[in-house]
């Protein structure tokens, strides 16, 4: 099997996770659903097998890289959930009491937003919509960059993704939250205008989980954990940003991801200082992968220049 350098980073990345979890679900005793989760394997490794047939028999590069890259994704979004679940009951308290009163400083104030919104019903059910693009977008865009004979891009797409999830689960272990929706109740009304999917109720479920860690894990139920640094923030700079290096393509994309931002607050219930810090963990990311990928390519260039010199001896 042959993969490329960014596409050996990140299944290092994979490996070491795997062998965390796998470390850590016997430690911890924690039940597995092995049925739900070696679907998703079999699926990720489906896709990989894909790809390595279009790269050695079929000759497709575009196809390959593609089906490999999805499959990374699919094998890294596996182990990376499992590993945050794995780092639960908490061992630090959570900041969110933290992070509302930064809020309050810059004049923000979760629940008053939200009844705020209420108002306008019409409106949260297409917040509530575009809310649940996240993932569906990055499933497009992989495809746009990989079938698009964007390769260098793609690999900078899903590494960036890689380290942002990689500083949000680290950011989040040492300082857990759980979004806006953990700490502030809502009235009926407000509930009934506005459609939630992170309402108090959900919030309650995480402080749940947070305090006594979760004995089963199945990827049907599975919680978004992370408040702060949000990492559907994460996501949506990511699809507007590599989407926006496509040129006009890219302008649906933006739009998109700018009625993001409000969604997040809404329907993900979150504290303007997560969607700040998923900002940041976006920029950081994004760089770090750059930079990863111009070394990986002159560790690659090295070793070729190497080889034909030994070959011309």
């Amino acid at each position: 099997m042959t993969f490329l350098p960014a596409e050996r980073f990140i299944i290092l990345i994979i490996a070491t996770f795997a062998l965390l979890d796998a470390w850590l679900l016997f430690l911890k005793g924690v039940v597995i659903d092995v049925t739900g989760y070696a679907s998703l394997i079999a699926c990720g490794a489906f896709l990989l097998g894909l790809g390595q047939f279009y790269r050695h028999v079929r000759r497709n590069d575009r196809i390959a890289v593609t089906a490999i890259a999805a499959g990374l994704f699919v094998l890294f979004t596996i182990v990376g959930s499992i590993f945050n679940y794995l780092l639960l009951p908490l061992r630090f308290q959570p900041i969110d009491p933290v992070l509302a009163r930064f809020d309050a400083a810059i004049g923000f104030h979760w629940p008053d937003f939200v009844t705020w919104a209420s108002q306008y019903p019409s409106a949260g059910i297409v917040l509530q919509m575009i809310y649940a693009t996240s993932l569906p977008q990055l499933v497009v865009i992989l495809l746009i960059l990989g079938l698009g004979d964007r390769t260098r891009l793609l690999h900078h797409f899903l590494m960036t993704g890689v380290i942002g999830a990689l500083m949000a689960i680290i950011c989040w272990f040492f300082f857990p939250s759980f979004g806006a929706s953990s700490i502030y109740g809502l009235s009926p009304a407000v509930t009934e205008a506005v459609p939630l999917a992170v309402g108090p109720h959900y919030g309650a479920q995480l402080v749940e989980l947070g305090r006594n860690g979760a004995t089963y894990l199945t990827p049907r139920n599975a919680l978004g954990l992370i408040g702060f640094p949000s990492f559907h923030t994460v996501m949506a700079a990511m699809s507007a940003c590599f989407m926006m290096r496509c040129g006009p393509l890219g302008l649906p994309f933006l739009l998109l991801n700018v009625l993001m931002m409000p969604a997040i607050l809404i329907q993900g219930g979150h504290n303007l200082s997560d969607v700040l810090g998923g900002l940041l963990v976006f920029g950081v990311a994004y760089a770090l992968a750059d930079a990863a990928l111009r070394q990986l390519g002159r560790t690659q260039r090295q070793r070729r220049t190497g080889i034909g010199a030994t070959a011309g001896v």
